[in-house]
């Protein structure tokens, strides 16, 4: 079934989640700045590792900036403890093995892979600003390029 998609200008969907080390992280801790949430499809995966060291190389530019950036899955924490130190990703990785936050999100539900009609995880990306309103709301975003074209649509280019 598919999950009602989210749009710019609505309250970001409330959420807490145990990152990599089991410390529950929430939105609300990031109340008063902005974030980008990002939703990938499995840890250690090609496309999920090309997306997720672009934000780390492009870290630095988006926290200059005033962004926060957490990825989530719904990879269990050995996973995403593994993901973090091979690829040395300084940002939180948030597990969501029941996918509550990705329905919450829109960012479960049918998708296209190599021609085929699938449930799965949607590569997404919410741009939430420092009042927890969605910016950005970026459904089926390419693993690669993808952090460029955030960079711009922030005018950070």
């Amino acid at each position: 079934m598919a999950q009602p998609r989210l749009d710019a200008g609505t309250p970001a969907p409330a959420f807490t989640l145990p990152d990599k080390d089991g410390a529950h992280v929430s939105l609300a801790d990031y109340a008063g700045q902005k974030v980008v949430l990002y939703f990938y499809p499995a840890a250690s995966t090609p496309g999920c590792t090309t997306q997720a060291c672009d934000f780390r190389d492009n870290l630095a530019s988006l926290q200059a900036a005033g962004y926060v950036v957490l990825g989530v899955s719904k990879d269990g924490a050995d996973a995403l403890q593994k993901f973090a130190a091979e690829e040395h990703l300084p940002f939180p990785l948030l597990s969501d093995p029941e996918l509550a936050v990705h329905h919450a999100y829109g960012t479960y539900g049918e998708k296209s892979m190599y021609g085929k009609t699938v449930m799965g995880v949607i590569r997404s990306t919410f741009v939430i600003d420092e009042q927890g309103v969605i910016e950005h709301a970026l459904y089926n975003v390419k693993a690669t390029g993808h952090v460029a074209s955030l960079r711009k649509k922030l005018g950070l280019d």
